[in-house]
C-alpha cells in the first residue's frame, strides 16, 4: 500500500485527527523503554474490560514465589482477535516478555506470551481472520422502505504497528500489515507512552500522556473554567470509574460491540462501552418541553434520502473530551448523520456538537463502524489498573455488584 493510500485509509477511519484512538490510559502505566521476562504458573485470568489481567506465580532463584499480574487488552477485543479463556487456563506454565509497571513491582505489561504447548502470541496477535466487511447479510430495507441498520456493529480493531504493543503507532487492523514493525505510517504519531515517546520519558508519564493535546473546540470563558482542575489521569475521568463519557466518544471506544434494534417508530442503540442505552424516536417531530437530563439525552430522528439525521438535547453536564479536559454543559446540542455503506459493510457517522455556554464554535467529527465479527454482550467493567504496589494480585477483586446492573444508573 502506498504512503498516499495509507494516509487516505487512516483519515477515513478517524486515525489522523486527535481522537479516541489515542485516548487510552493503560499504556502509560508501564515503562515501555524497559524489557522484562517472566516465567510462572497461571493462577487466574481476569478476562474483563477495559483491561484483562493474567495472574501468575513466579519462582525466584531461591525458590521463593512472587505473585505477579500482567496487563492485557480488553476482553472484548481479545475475543474479537480469537483469544479464549481456555488458552490461558490456570495451572499451566507460561513465559512472558514485556515491560514493568512504573510503580507496582508486582505488575507488568504483556508484550508476548509463550504457552505451555509452545505457541507464542504477541499482544495484538490475531488468531482468526476478521470478516466484518462480509457481515451485512440482512435485508437491505425494512418493510416500510427505511434503510436497515439493525444488527451488531463495532469499530475496526486498532493494533500497534509493533504487534507486541511496545513501540510504533496505533492503526486500523487493515493498515497494520502494510508497514514495518514499529514504524509510523504517514500522518500518524507514535502512541503516547510507546517506547521512545516524550510521554514515556517524562517524569510523570501517566499525566503527560493524558495532557498533550489542546481542546478539540474553541471554549468560552465558562468552558475554560469548567475544565480547570479536571485531571484525566485521575478518577475525575469517568472512564477510570467505569462510567460512560458521552454518546460521541463511547460509540467507537475500544472498538467494543454496539447493537442497533430498529423499527419504523424508534431505533434503540445499546453501546458496548460503559453501557449507554439510547432511543432515537422516529415518530416525534419535536423534543418534549420537559426532559430529565441524562448522559444519553433525548434523541429524535428522521430519514433524509437514506441518511438518518438524529437531533439530541437534554444532556447532563459532563465530559466532552477527557483527554483534553474539555467539558460540556446542559446546553449541549448534538446532530448526527448516519449513512450505510453496504459495499464496505460500514455504518458511517458524521456529527456536529454545539454548546453556547461552553463553546464559541462547533465540535465536528466522523467515524465508522463495521458489521461486527463478535456478538454484542451486555457491557461490564472491572478496572484493575490501579491496584497499589502494597496489595498482592489476589487482593484485586471486583467491586460488589450493585442492586441492579451498573449501566442502568447512567442512561
Amino acid at each position: 500500500m502506498s504512503s498516499k493510500r495509507i494516509a487516505i485509509v487512516l483519515g477515513a477511519m478517524g486515525v489522523l485527527p486527535a481522537s479516541g484512538a489515542l485516548a487510552h490510559h493503560g499504556i502509560a502505566n508501564f515503562d515501555l523503554n524497559k524489557d522484562i521476562e517472566l516465567t510462572g504458573v497461571i493462577t487466574e485470568l481476569a478476562f474483563v474490560n477495559p483491561h484483562s489481567w493474567l495472574y501468575l506465580n513466579v519462582a525466584g532463584a531461591n525458590g521463593e514465589v512472587t505473585p505477579m499480574r500482567c496487563e492485557m487488552r480488553a476482553a472484548t477485543v481479545l475475543k474479537r482477535s480469537g483469544w479464549t479463556r481456555e488458552m490461558l487456563a490456570a495451572g499451566q506454565t507460561v513465559k512472558i516478555t514485556g515491560s514493568p509497571d512504573r510503580h507496582d513491582p508486582h505488575a507488568c505489561y504483556l508484550g508476548t506470551i509463550t504457552l505451555a504447548d509452545g505457541r507464542s502470541m504477541d499482544r495484538y496477535g490475531q488468531l482468526q481472520k476478521p470478516d466484518s466487511a462480509t457481515r451485512l447479510d440482512r435485508p437491505e430495507r425494512l418493510p416500510n422502505g427505511d434503510p436497515n441498520i439493525n444488527g451488531d456493529w463495532a469499530g475496526e480493531q486498532r493494533v500497534m504497528t509493533d504487534w507486541r504493543g511496545i513501540e510504533g503507532a496505533l492503526v486500523p487492523l487493515s493498515v497494520a500489515n502494510t508497514v514495518g514493525s514499529g514504524e509510523l505510517p504517514p500522518g500518524t504519531r507514535a502512541f503516547p507512552g510507546a517506547r521512545g515517546t516524550p510521554e514515556s520519558l517524562a517524569d510523570d508519564a501517566i499525566h503527560t500522556a493524558w495532557s498533550f493535546r489542546p481542546s478539540p473546540v474553541t471554549l468560552t470563558d465558562a468552558g475554560k473554567l469548567a475544565g480547570e482542575g479536571f485531571d484525566p489521569s485521575s478518577t475525575n475521568n469517568p472512564r477510570l470509574r467505569c462510567e460512560p463519557t458521552n454518546i460521541l466518544f463511547d460509540w467507537t471506544f475500544e472498538t467494543f460491540v454496539n447493537r442497533i434494534t430498529q423499527d419504523e417508530n424508534a431505533i434503540r442503540i445499546q453501546y458496548g462501552a460503559m453501557g449507554i442505552d439510547r432511543t432515537i424516536w422516529l415518530n416525534e417531530k419535536e423534543h418534549p418541553a420537559s426532559i430529565e437530563p441524562s448522559i444519553a439525552g433525548h434523541s429524535i430522528g428522521h430519514w433524509d434520502n437514506d441518511v438518518l439525521v438524529v437531533d439530541t438535547i437534554g444532556f447532563k453536564p459532563g465530559v466532552l473530551s477527557a483527554d483534553t479536559s474539555t467539558m460540556h454543559s446542559d446546553a449541549l446540542h448534538v446532530v448526527e448523520r448516519f449513512s450505510l455503506d453496504r459495499d464496505r459493510g460500514a455504518l458511517r457517522r458524521e456529527y456536529v456538537a454545539v454548546d453556547p455556554k461552553y463553546f464559541s464554535g462547533e465540535y465536528r467529527g466522523a467515524d465508522a463502524v463495521l458489521g461486527s465479527d463478535l456478538p454484542y454482550e451486555a457491557p461490564s467493567c472491572d478496572d484493575r489498573s490501579y491496584v497499589t504496589g502494597k496489595e498482592t494480585p489476589a487482593a484485586a477483586q471486583p467491586a460488589p455488584a450493585p442492586s441492579k446492573p451498573w449501566w442502568m444508573f447512567w442512561k
